[in-house]
């Protein structure tokens, strides 16, 4: 049979063609004129994007660095951090506050939990200076409650800094109105170009708190890069064919939302939200269990190996015979899960032909368990109940 590659992984994720396009026809000086405007117009509508009238930033580097600065830039040796950890993700938050020798208190929860406010209220001291936490755990396809922590520091001196590198164009999230300090997010993810430029949107109150930061830093350091972002530059060598795909990505939201940027986003989630929704129904009708069936996010969907069967047996067959890339757990979880991405460039065509690629490797591995096209009906019983809504809430 022909088969045609697929990418149904959480980063890297399918690229957008105009992005594409936009990559290869990108040969512009980054100290010029031109690459002043295309720089500062992306900045501009990174905010909307977000969702906030904060600065925002652009990084060379994986979110990872973006992570990292907002550790480097924010605290001191021997600040108070509490670190929200519930996966792998979370737990790389841990590991950079360590490094940088923050003295770090943790709550954690087991991979596919999220967390309890009266649990994260016991943790908080009035000289605890950040919390750290992801807005949805791409390991393990949780959504952590964002603004429940906001409310929780609201009125203390203490910043929120959230990871949504997957959460960003999957989840909505009120950047200014939670009170969110820093926001995270990766170019590989929902803004469908390829890995290799992190952005944050910072708040004033965590300029200020820059002010005070006595943590070594050169490359990550974040007031610089300010100053060079208002000019129409960066600090140092920018990706500049990843900007001009990330201009290009912008601009085909904003179509999508006839000319509205901020419309376009929404639409962005919604259609994540939908996917995700269908391959979780999908998935119960196989008969196989959700990784987080509590707080399930919409970025990816994390789904059990069926007992007696690795993971890594599902992975290989979607790979073998249709071509579709899924992703294993991390990991001590490799061989327990895959995970099914539903951010970015991702539809509801994608999301059909993954069903009905996951409902024949199944009846293999899984004989006998149910009949083929159980979750296909599943999921198209839900996009139609969706569909529906969506149309009821928009008056013609």
């Amino acid at each position: 049979m022909f088969r045609k590659t697929r990418l149904f992984t959480p980063g890297p994720t399918p690229l957008l063609p105009a992005a594409q396009f936009a990559m290869a026809a990108a040969d512009v000086h980054h100290r010029t004129p031109e690459f002043r405007a295309l720089y500062s117009k992306v900045l501009e509508q990174m905010k909307t994007f977000v969702g906030t009238r904060n600065d925002v930033l652009l990084l060379t580097c994986s979110g990872t660095g973006a992570m990292e600065a907002s550790v480097s830039n924010l605290t001191s040796p021997d600040d108070e951090v509490l670190v929200l950890s519930a996966g792998k993700f979370g737990e790389r938050w841990t590991a950079i506050a360590k490094a940088f020798h923050c003295n770090v208190t943790t709550v954690s929860k087991a991979y596919g939990q999220t967390f309890a406010m009266d649990e994260i209220k016991a943790q908080l001291k009035p000289t605890t200076r950040v919390v750290y936490m992801q807005a949805t755990e791409t390991s393990t396809g949780a959504r952590h409650d964002v603004e429940g922590v906001a409310k929780l520091l609201r009125g203390t001196d203490t910043l929120l800094v959230v990871d949504a590198i997957t959460g960003l164009g999957t989840t909505a999230l009120d950047v200014d109105g939670w009170g969110i300090d820093v926001i995270i997010g990766g170019s590989q993810k929902a803004l469908m170009i390829p890995p290799g430029l992190a952005y944050m949107a910072v708040s004033d109150r965590a300029w200020k708190r820059m002010e005070s930061s006595r943590q070594p830093k050169y490359y990550f350091d974040l007031p610089k890069e300010r100053k060079s972002a208002a000019k129409g530059e960066a600090s140092y060598t920018p990706p500049v064919a990843l900007i001009a795909g990330l201009g290009a990505a912008l601009d085909h939201l904003a179509q999508q939302g006839a000319g509205d940027l901020a419309k376009g986003r929404d639409l962005l989630i919604q259609n994540a939200e939908s996917c995700a929704a269908m391959t979780r129904a999908a998935a119960r009708a196989l008969g196989l269990e959700l990784f987080a069936p509590n707080s399930p996010g919409a970025a990816v969907t994390a789904i059990k190996a069926p007992a007696g069967i690795s993971s890594d047996d599902v992975v290989k067959s979607l790979k073998s015979r249709f071509g579709a890339i899924v992703a294993n757990g991390q990991g001590d979880m490799k061989g327990q899960l895959f995970r099914i991405a539903h951010l970015g460039y991702f539809d509801y065509l994608d999301t059909i032909a993954l069903i009905g690629a996951l409902e024949h490797v199944m009846s293999t591995i899984t004989p006998g368990k149910f009949q083929i096209g159980d979750a296909l009906r599943a999921a198209q019983s839900v996009f139609s109940e969706r569909t529906q809504k969506t149309a009821v809430a928009q008056p013609a």
